[in-house]
């Protein structure tokens, strides 16, 4: 009877967990071996479980002969390679739904000066040419089947914004085991080689900066503070039974004084609340004076581009410095795994709606109405001022790093690092995913060259719909037909769109005829253009 107790226990945990989406960390093929790769390798020796709110201490090893050259994961038949890294290092699981349903699970790592078990304490390292810091993480490309959505997000925004963080493809091998592509990455933290932010003082101008905090879920009620301004529906009605969360960052909540505390929660009630009267603009300059106009705007395209269905309501990172060297608050990106039509839930996968605009439909499923879109965003894009300049920041971004040949360049460049030496294949021995579905995967994949081409597809329509929004007429060409975006219109974009309507894959150009759904009519019409010369 006890055995039968015990079994029966065991059974019922795996099925919670099953219940939960949990997944084990670990590859689903054990058997993958790495011996020369073009990416850096890192090992990670683990003597203990993993955890994803406390650190262990760990060892990283990072082998790296230079961009360009070929890395051997035998050490010893290859003596000489050049080691980047080697040493403790502090480590837990990192993410919330990454974690949740991956069986790839992110890390968040800080470099040590010895064992945290002997009072080891953080150092500032230079890992893979990105500048010192002591917090970085290991990005885990899972349900982002692409693998470079994060970091394509990374490359858009970079030129634009004040701060965006930096990546480098590498392969793990944990405790022995071969783990798959991941990235490794800085986090948006404080630093000399991110965000230049003074420590806040007590009193004075020293008080005033600089500090970041995030729009968030309610994770913890002593760790978040509650904006007094409810959401609102896209006609400005406010959504009285849902609220607004801001989780303390920089510094750390535990690190923070009564007095600090104080003082970014007044700051952000300020901001709110010149939003909400229409005070938030210099009567004679008519400049912003709480917020970085320009800042805003920017990751407001970011977030648009993407489609991200994750945008402006979770990871919504803004920060403010000192009130002597700048008092406006500023945005950075971050967390886009989820963006670009990957998303199946929240209308992730359309490319022509605002995204800003989708707490109507996160109001009309109450079970999904507790992680909203802050009303900044409804008052900024009723503004006459912040819609004109970002209909010309949107000018500027098409026509230098966002048209379509730059951004079908960026693409290939980030494909090809992972390609190029094998890694993506190796990475899907390690997880067989082809053909399956991934939360929260939209598309279906048959393969890496498929998942590249659904990208480039979505991206395309949606910048063809955005140009229409905000009234740019570039020279990009879109040509009807076109389905499998090779600028021609022939038979094979009749496999292409059979492909989509037996997938139900991406709607936007496989609508031929345009009565709004995706037919074996399409193909007719699309027949018809391909007979029609």
């Amino acid at each position: 009877m006890k055995r039968q107790l015990l079994w029966f226990t065991v059974l019922l945990w795996a099925g919670c967990l099953a219940a939960q989406g949990q997944a084990i960390a670990a590859p689903h093929n054990k058997y993958v071996r790495l011996t020369s790769t073009n990416l850096p390798i890192v090992w990670l020796t683990v003597d203990s479980t993993v955890q994803q709110d406390q650190r262990i201490t760990a060892r990283m090893k990072i082998l790296h002969n230079g961009d360009g050259q070929i890395n051997y994961a035998d050490t010893v038949a290859h003596p000489g390679q050049h080691i980047d890294y080697d040493g403790y290092i502090a480590l837990r699981y990192r993410g919330r739904s990454s974690y949740t349903y991956s069986s790839k699970k992110p890390y968040s790592l800080r470099p040590l000066n010895k064992p945290l078990e002997q009072g080891g304490s953080w150092v500032k390292v230079s890992l893979l040419g990105m500048g010192k810091d002591n917090n970085w993480a290991l990005l885990a490309p899972y349900a982002d089947k692409s693998m470079i959505r994060d970091m394509l997000a990374f490359e858009i925004s970079r030129p634009w914004m004040e701060y965006t963080p930096q990546g480098r493809y590498c392969e793990l091998i944990y405790n022995g085991t071969y783990y798959g592509v991941f990235i490794l990455s800085e986090v948006v933290s404080k630093g000399r080689y991110r965000l230049h932010l003074d420590d806040p003082g007590e009193e004075g101008d020293e008080i005033t900066g600089g500090y970041m905090m995030e729009v968030e879920r309610n994770d913890d009620v002593e760790e978040v503070y509650r904006s007094r301004r409810h959401p609102v529906l896209s006609d400005g009605t406010p959504i009285t039974t849902s609220y607004i969360y801001f989780q303390y960052k920089i510094p750390d909540y535990e690190d923070l004084t009564i007095a600090q505390r104080f003082y970014i929660q007044q700051s952000i009630n300020s901001m709110e609340t010149a939003l909400a009267f229409d005070r938030y603009r210099d009567q004679e300059t008519g400049e912003c004076t709480l917020i970085d106009e320009m800042s805003f705007i920017d990751y407001q395209l970011a977030m648009e581009i993407g489609h991200n269905v994750d945008g402006y309501r979770l990871s919504g990172k803004f920060f403010k410095r000192r009130d002597s060297q700048d008092p406006r608050f500023k945005m950075v990106v971050w967390d886009m795994n989820l963006a670009y039509g990957n998303a199946n839930y929240h209308d992730g996968w359309r490319t022509d709606t605002w995204i800003y605009q989708m707490n109507d439909l996160l109001h009309a499923n109450a079970s999904a109405s507790t992680n909203m879109v802050p009303f900044w965003w409804y008052t900024l894009n009723n503004d006459d001022t912040y819609v004109a300049r970002l209909k010309q920041r949107w000018a500027q971004y098409r026509t230098s790093n966002l048209t379509i040949d730059s951004l079908y360049h960026t693409i290939d460049s980030l494909t090809s690092v992972i390609t190029i030496g094998g890694a993506e294949q190796r990475n899907y021995m390690a997880y067989p995913i082809w053909g399956k579905y991934v939360w929260p995967n939209y598309y279906i994949a048959r393969n890496y060259n498929d998942e590249i081409a659904y990208l480039k597809r979505w991206l395309r329509h949606r910048i063809k719909w955005m140009d229409q929004q905000l009234g740019f007429e570039g020279t990009d060409t879109f040509i009807k037909g076109d389905i499998n975006d090779d600028d021609e219109v022939n038979i094979a974009d009749v496999g292409a769109l059979t492909d989509i309507i037996l997938s139900d894959g991406t709607a936007l150009q496989a609508d031929v005829n345009g009565d709004g759904e995706v037919t074996i009519a399409d193909v007719a019409s699309l027949i018809d253009l391909i007979l029609q010369g």
